[in-house]
């Protein structure tokens, strides 16, 4: 039995999902972590980074410039 859930009601995304999400590309949102790798909307599983989708939210309306 496969659950989906739909992207907006997830806690974490996955680099795709958050790029598809927010429409900002994969690459930026790779460098955004890469130089934000403490920041709260960051949860690392192993080597792999989960983005905290209402945290990445917040962080994304207090910047004027991605």
């Amino acid at each position: 039995m496969t659950i989906n859930v739909p992207v907006w009601e997830k806690y974490t995304l996955s680099i795709e999902e958050a790029a598809a999400y927010f429409n900002i590309g994969e690459g930026r949102i790779r460098t955004i972590i890469n130089e934000n790798r403490t920041a709260d909307y960051v949860m690392w599983k192993g080597t792999h980074a989960q983005i905290k989708r209402v945290k990445f939210e917040k962080y994304i309306d207090s910047v004027n410039v991605i």
